[in-house]
């Protein structure tokens, strides 16, 4: 096992929830910032600063400078002008910061300073739609936003209307739609992984258990083929939370929640097949977030449910996974960052 320095972002407001961001090694965190609900992290590509959501009715946006030895010092936070932000990610240019407002269905854009801080949003995106789940689908629900590997084009992923929004991103932080993909009704998309050639894309579906595999080329994605991420003989409900795929583009990992199983798909010679050949144990209950340390080697699976982190070496040849270790507690885990 290696032991890699790791942020973790966790629920601070759920009953048993934690203080903050943690910061350490597979073996041993403490928390390095008190701030509220910060369940999605991300860190500039210069590896400077540390940006959270605030997963708060009135939402918010955190920015943090990352000292030497890990530390981080709070340096502002904004208003995501929605509700719940869940997902956030630098722009590639390193001049914007994306998030995604599960609550209210919206993306709202800042842009960063040169200390690293916020300004005030370029822009709140508003989705609108509905979908066939009475439950969960009764109005947008922005789950994530990324970018293709060129760093092109922009993708928000709305779980409410089963919709994936393809954009560009302006000089004046703004998306601009370039096209969009329905995936089939019902599935609930919530996060997209590329192959690292750009070409494919992998869709997990929260609401089916399914993992949609799509063709990308001319800013225009198309659904290939879907597949369960879990066994025939699974039973009960499930809910896919994360996506990864390996840095060869040779296998995809999903997280089930319900199921509490990591699956490991082989993703064929040009990537637009998925192949369910492997399903294990996540270590825990509700595996939500899932994250590589930064070599590939080990895998990170963040149990919401059974406040711990759980390690697995990845098998660089047949991607398989094997567990190691005892799972690290730590609680309400909601996202593993790699540092």
């Amino acid at each position: 096992m290696t032991s890699e320095q790791i942020y973790v972002g966790s629920y601070t407001s759920q009953d048993g929830g934690g203080d903050g961001i943690g910061f350490g090694t597979t073996e041993e965190l403490q928390v390095v910032a008190a701030t509220a609900d910060p369940s999605f992290l991300t860190i500039s590509a210069d590896g400077r600063y540390l940006y959270s959501t605030n997963e708060l009715e009135a939402g918010r946006v955190s920015a943090f400078a990352i000292a030497d030895s890990g530390a981080l010092e709070f340096l502002n936070h904004q208003p995501t002008g929605g509700a719940g932000p869940c997902h956030l990610e630098v722009d590639p240019s390193g001049k914007f910061l994306l998030s995604a407002n599960y609550g209210s269905g919206s993306v709202a854009i800042h842009p960063i300073k040169e200390n690293g801080s916020l300004g005030d949003p370029t822009q709140i995106l508003q989705r609108e739609g509905t979908g066939p789940n009475a439950e969960r689908q009764e109005g947008p629900h922005a789950h994530q936003v990324t970018f293709d590997p060129s760093g092109s084009f922009a993708f928000d992923i709305d779980l409410g209307s089963d919709t994936v929004y393809v954009s560009t991103l302006s000089a004046n932080g703004r998306l601009e739609e370039v096209s969009r993909l329905q995936i089939h009704p019902g599935a609930g998309p919530r996060h997209l992984a590329f192959h690292p050639g750009g070409h494919a894309a992998y869709l997990i579906n929260e609401l089916d258990s399914t993992l949609t595999v799509c063709s990308f080329a001319d800013g225009k994605l198309a659904a290939v083929e879907t597949v369960s991420t879990r066994p025939d003989d699974a039973s009960g409900e499930s809910f896919p939370a994360e996506v990864l795929v390996s840095n060869d583009g040779r296998f995809v990992y999903g997280s089930n929640r319900g199921d509490d199983t990591i699956a490991v798909f082989e993703t064929g010679a040009e990537g637009l097949e998925a192949e369910l050949i492997q399903t294990i144990g996540s270590g825990g209950t509700w595996p939500r977030h899932l994250a590589f340390s930064k070599d590939g080697t080990e895998l990170y699976a963040a149990n919401e449910r059974s406040d711990s982190i759980a390690v697995f070496t990845v098998d660089q040849s047949s991607g398989a996974l094997t567990a190691t270790g005892t799972p690290l507690d730590w609680p309400k885990p909601v996202c593993v960052l790699a540092y």
